[in-house]
Formats: C-alpha cells, structure tokens, sequence
C-alpha cells in the first residue's frame, strides 16, 4: 500500500515513537526481571522474559516499516508480517492444538498406564491374597486331616477298648452265671438231700415218738397198777383198823346191851377196794380194748 510523503512521514514519526516507547518497556522489563528474587519469582519473570521477547520482536519490526515507510513510501512489509504473524500464530495454534492433543494422549496414556499399573497392584495384591488363602485352605485341610485321623484313631482305640472291656466284662458275666449255676445246682441238691434228710429224721422221730409213747404208756398203766395196789392194801388195812376198833368198842358196851353186838352188821364188810380211774384215761380218755 503506497501512501503520500506526508502520510508516510506521519507514520514514521509514530512508529519512532512506539520504538522509543517499546526500547524503554524493554529496559524496565529487563530491570523487573533481575529485581525478582525467590522460588515463587519464577512464572513472574519467565512471564516478564516473555514479554521482553515480544517487545523487542515487535520493535524490530516496527524499525523494519520504519525504513520502509522512509525508502519506499508504504508499508508492504507490515502486511507481510501481519499475514506472517497469522501464519505463524495458524502454525502456533496447530502446533499448541497438536501439543495439547499429545498432551490429552499423554495424560490419557498415563491415566491408563497409572490405571494399568494400580489395576496390576491389584491383581497382585489379589494374587498375594489368593496365595495366602490357598496356603490358609491348604494348612486348614491339613490341620483338619490331621484331627480327622486323630479323631479317628482316638475312636478306634476307644472302640477296641470298649469292645475289650466288652468281652472282658461278658467273661466275668458267664463266670458269674456259670458259678451261680453250680451254686444253684449245689443249693438244690443240698435242698433235696436236706429234705430226705429231715424226712428221714421226721420217720424216725415219729418212730421213736411211737415207741415213747408206748413206753410212757405202759409205764403209766405200771404206775396205776402200783397205785390201784397201793389203794386196796390202804382199804384193806383201814378196814382191819376199823374191825379192831369196833370189837374194842363192843367188848366196852357188853355189860349194859347183852348180845346187842352179835347183830349189828360189820362196818367194813362191804366195802371193796376202789380203783380210780387211770392216768392214761385221764391223759389220753378211755383206751380200747387191745
């Protein structure tokens, strides 16, 4: 675009002015930068560097349209750099926007290698754990195998105990029975021979019993016989006794009643001897006749 000499001359003022406007924002740019001190100062002066950057490239190109405007009148130049400035701020975008989509692909990656990687501490832990239930399941089933045979083994031994003292106790119980048999047996036999026995003694009991009773009978009738003897001899001698007191009496009464005696009748002689009754009728009532 070409413009008047004095148009051109205006504009070269003007840009003078902003080159002298932007040497002196660099220099108070330059003199932030070395003033900034500290671990937090470093965005602010890497922003301030940046900064400088631009107003030095700006000035440059602003002395560029300067000598421009001077030589040639216009300012072609200018709209070079405006349409190379867009070409590249267009590369600048691309170059940001494939950057921040490698980013993105970046951070997605990581995201997933971090994933990955948590999700493999996982299966490892997993795996760990797996392994410690499997050695856990593994002394289980051999500590349960173990009490099992120990149980039973325990129980087999009891069995074969319980099953001993089984028989042993059976034994003693057909000992038992077997001397009980033989005692009943004997008690038996001793009853029956105590049976014959004691009817032997009652046989000869009654015997003997037999015999004393006829022995204490014939001695009774002995005895009675004594007594009946004994009684007739006292009658007898009581009636003597009388006879002699009575003819004492009568030779006394012979002077006064003459032949009155020769009459009366004797006193004693009717009187016979009296026998009493046996001691065997009064033991045993009237024997019978033999």
């Amino acid at each position: 675009m070409t413009l008047c000499r004095m148009q051109s001359l205006r504009l070269a003022a003007v840009l003078e002015d902003c080159s002298n406007q932007l040497d002196i924002l660099g220099h108070t740019l330059r003199v932030q930068i070395s003033s900034e001190r500290g671990a937090e100062a470093g965005q602010e002066r890497a922003r301030l560097a940046k900064l400088r950057r631009d107003c030095q490239y700006i000035s440059q190109q602003v002395y560029k349209l300067h000598l421009q405007l001077e030589e040639r009148h216009s300012f072609s130049s200018m709209l070079d750099v405006v349409e190379e400035e867009e070409q590249k701020k267009m590369a600048e975008d691309m170059k940001r926007e494939k950057e921040k989509e490698l980013k993105q692909r970046n951070d997605a990656l990581r995201r997933q290698q971090e994933e990955l990687r948590q999700k493999t501490q996982q299966i490892n832990v997993l795996k760990q754990q797996s392994r410690y239930l499997k050695e856990q399941v593994c002394a289980q089933s051999l500590e349960i195998a173990s009490r099992r045979r120990t149980a039973e083994n325990y129980m087999e031994m009891q069995l074969q105990l319980a099953q001993k003292e089984t028989i042993k106790a059976e034994k003693v119980l057909e000992e038992q029975l077997e001397l009980l048999q033989k005692q009943l047996k004997e008690e038996v036999r001793i009853h029956e021979e105590s049976v014959k026995f004691l009817q032997n003694q009652q046989e000869v009991l009654q015997q003997q019993l037999q015999q004393w009773q006829q022995l204490t009978i014939q001695m009774l009738e002995e005895k009675e016989q004594q007594l009946n003897s004994v009684s007739c001899k006292q009658t007898v001698n009581w009636d003597k006794l009388s006879e002699m007191r009575r003819k004492g009496d009568g030779a006394d009464r012979d002077g006064g009643q003459g032949g009155a005696g020769e009459n009366a009748p004797t006193a004693g002689r009717g009187r016979s001897c009296y026998k009493a009754p046996g001691l065997v009728e009064r033991l045993h009532g009237p024997q019978r006749p033999r």
